[in-house]
């Protein structure tokens, strides 16, 4: 058996030992940052939304539309001409 004043001494050395081993450490984070650069997730994030938005006007589109006309309508250079239906 344990007696209770074994415990007691045990029980204080716990905090002790967490305490030095998380002294240098805030939530367990690096000091190196994050691994991409800010501008370099932005412009990602960019290519990530862009990349939706043209797959989803494409899968919206109509059936007479060429992928081409869904390109232009997503950047904004369409004109009349691309967005009316071809007879």
């Amino acid at each position: 058996m344990v007696r209770l004043g074994n415990v007691m001494k045990q029980g204080d050395k716990q905090p002790l030992a967490a305490e030095a081993m998380a002294k240098d450490q805030v939530l367990h984070q690096t000091k190196k940052g994050a691994p991409k650069s800010p501008i370099s997730m932005m412009l990602c994030g960019f290519a990530v939304i862009g990349g939706l938005a043209y797959f989803t006007l494409y899968s919206h589109k109509k059936p007479e539309a060429t992928a081409l006309d869904v390109a232009k309508v997503a950047t904004g250079t369409a004109s009349t001409a691309n967005t009316r239906p071809q007879k």
